[in-house]
């Protein structure tokens, strides 16, 4: 028993209906004729009504009918699926999701958006323009008698927990009243005695006898959100009735009217199985702080194991270390299997940014297209969270300030629909993901202008072409000619910085003039567990992720001696620069007689850290700093050794941005 509050769990639900809407709605407004997006638009539709209203999302289901309706309208070809009805819609979503969701929506705003959504449907082929209150009157029974109506026979019971699980046979049966003329009969047969009777159980089925125009289609959507669950079967009385009434055919007919029959029940068995298939646990739904939690409890195995493992390690007894190595073992594969639990393709990230490009090209006015590569890479689910607002500030500035209008670009001798492509790959215990457009590049002169103007840089400074592409992170920094809806304030960019280095992760940008921009973002696996490489520097202890040791060298005495004063190392012929912990952390005054070089990456950049010694790989569980220790930028986190001892993580970008900042002060004052 999960003991989860099932109007949660339609909510959860919902928003996987309004995802799947959302997508089929952007499909549709390239495809308008794909009449199976047009379908599944629909039935999304249909069943965020049907389990709105059994929930009790009244609102919700009533505000959704009119939407649905305008869509049965596109299904049966009476309106075109233009963009503008598209669009429509899509507004009319972000208001269902302020509906299901529980926060507070105007009603005269969930009004004006029906009067646009009856006056695009209107505009897009409708021949009346319906009404909110028209259309909640609208009865489907009343319409005329004509050829082609068909009798049903629909008999269907509910499990006997429906009740409880928030199922109400009522909306159900109301639903079969909107197809038709509707004869419904109560079945009491599997009522149990008084004695017996439990209220909360549904005992009861139905037999329904409807007279309508609909197909079996139709009959089944409106049991699709509980059709997994319950006992459904529908007959067409028709058929039979026909069959009675008409002299017996010739087996040849029989089987060529059959045929189409079965070719049209085909697809809602197949559907049916998919449906089965999905509900027989292939997947299962998990709340997210259940996992936080059991992460932090192998969080914690770690740490015992490594206690473990220190203290059979000085240790004679044989029994004892082969338990310590059997608990790494399991306690590396738990680690494992929990990091695979956590993650989720990037998909589900890159999905929600076609509804923002499409808001984009409309506020905008350019025709922007987006394309997406490497939906499949996965990341931890915490990392895909806190990526989300860096990546919209970075498509915002993409489309506002990188590509042209369509005017600017053909003057350009470009296609007029600009294109911005987001990508991502993964690249050892990183993934890197790029939004790549083909506007019209950085200009260096105005970032200069205007980083001079605010004072970043002196008036005729030499600066490498990525120094000054860095000037865009800084905190006010904006080149724009006027603020707009989008940017123009100077605002994000450097938050974006931030939360990206917050994650370990870096960004880098490169820019070709007139053929666009590309901004690069390095972000680990996961933030919970790494791999790491256990140093000591002086008396203290600090851990380096191992994603980003490359290599480790001696420094020999002569080399320190040959090197004072100007921190550089030739590995293979290539001058590395290098870096003195014991020179930034003030740890002591006497060094080891043996240090050693842990070159790191960081970006395009190799660095050496000088560390008085290795002591050998270890399994970090990245604890948090405390807020008061939140500004050493240069440490990501701390971890708990197996002595109980704490080392600090360093964060190997701050590091090194804080050494060579270190060593130009140097410079400086010599």
């Amino acid at each position: 028993m999960s003991g989860q509050d099932p109007v949660e769990i339609f909510r959860q639900e919902a928003q996987e209906l309004f995802e799947d809407i959302e997508q089929g709605l952007l499909d549709l407004a390239h495809r308008p004729g794909d009449r199976d997006l047009v379908d599944a638009v629909f039935r999304g539709l249909h069943t965020l009504k049907g389990s709105g209203a059994m929930f009790g999302f009244d609102a919700l289901a009533a505000f959704t009918h009119h939407c649905e309706t305008a869509f049965d309208r596109v299904r049966k070809g009476e309106v075109a699926a233009t963009s503008e009805l598209v669009g429509a819609v899509l507004a009319c979503q972000d208001h269902m999701r302020a509906l299901a969701d529980g926060r507070p929506a105007e009603a005269a705003a969930g009004e004006a958006l029906l009067a646009e959504l009856h006056r695009v449907v209107a505009s897009a082929g409708g021949s009346t323009t319906e009404t909110p209150a028209a259309s909640a009157a609208a009865d489907p029974t009343s319409a005329p008698a004509a050829p082609g109506l068909k009798t049903w026979r629909v008999k269907f019971s509910l499990p006997a927990d429906a009740l409880v699980n928030g199922t109400r046979p009522l909306p159900l049966l109301d639903e079969l009243r909107e197809l038709g003329e509707c004869t419904v009969v109560a079945v009491t047969d599997a009522v149990p005695d008084f004695d017996a009777l439990i209220p909360t159980e549904c005992h009861l089925a139905w037999d329904v006898t409807l007279v309508t125009k609909h197909g079996r289609d139709a009959i089944e959507d409106v049991f699709i959100f509980v059709i997994d669950d319950m006992t459904l079967d529908i007959q067409d009385m028709t058929v039979a009735r026909a069959s009675v009434e008409t002299p017996a055919k010739a087996p040849a007919e029989i089987v060529a009217e059959a045929a189409p029959q079965a070719a049209a029940a085909a697809p809602v068995e197949a559907a049916n199985e998919g449906r089965a298939a999905k509900a027989s646990g292939d997947t299962v739904r998990v709340p997210a702080e259940r996992l936080d939690e059991m992460m932090d409890r192998v969080g914690e195995l770690v740490i015992a194991q490594s206690r473990l493992k220190q203290l059979a390690a000085s240790s004679s007894d044989i029994a004892l270390r082969a338990v310590a190595e059997e608990i790494e073992r399991l306690a590396s594969e738990m680690r494992d299997t929990m990091m695979v639990v956590r993650m989720v393709p990037i998909a589900q990230l890159f999905g929600r940014f076609r509804r923002l490009i499409h808001d984009l090209a409309r506020d905008t006015g350019k025709s922007i297209t987006l394309s997406t590569e490497g939906e499949a890479t996965e990341l931890d689910k915490t990392v895909i969270e806190r990526l989300a607002d860096p990546l919209i500030h970075l498509i915002r500035n993409s489309a506002d300030h990188g590509l042209e209008t369509p005017e600017q670009r053909r003057a350009a001798g470009k296609p007029e629909t600009g294109h911005i492509v987001l990508a991502a790959r993964q690249s050892g215990a990183e993934v890197v993901i790029t939004i790549t457009d083909d506007g019209r590049g950085v200009d260096r002169a105005r970032v200069r202008a205007k980083a001079e103007e605010n004072g970043l840089i002196q008036p005729g400074q030499v600066l490498s072409d990525n120094e000054l592409l860095q000037l865009i992170f800084a905190p006010g920094f904006s080149t724009a000619a006027a603020i707009t809806n989008l940017s123009g304030r100077g605002v994000g960019m450097d938050v974006v910085k931030k939360t990206i280095e917050g994650l370990r992760g870096a960004i880098e940008i490169t820019s070709t003039p007139g053929h666009g921009s590309v901004v690069s973002l390095r972000i680990p696996l996961t933030l919970a567990i790494i791999d790491g490489l256990l140093v000591r520097v002086g008396n203290g202890r600090y851990v380096i992720p191992l994603s980003s040791v490359e290599e480790c060298v001696e420094l020999s005495v002569e080399q320190d001696i040959r090197s004072a004063g100007r921190s550089l190392i030739t590995l293979r012929d290539q001058l590395v620069p290098f870096i003195r912990l014991r020179q930034m952390f003030k740890t002591g005054p006497a060094p080891d007689p043996h240090q050693k070089i842990v070159v790191v990456s960081t970006g395009q950049e190799r660095v050496g850290l000088v560390v008085d010694q290795i002591l050998g790989d270890h399994q970090t569980v990245i604890k948090p700093l405390s807020p008061f220790h939140a500004d050493a930028g240069a440490f990501s986190g701390a971890t708990i050794l197996g002595d109980g001892g704490v080392a600090l993580i360093l964060d190997i970008g701050s590091l090194v941005a804080a050494g060579q900042r270190h060593d130009a002060q140097m410079r400086a004052a010599s």
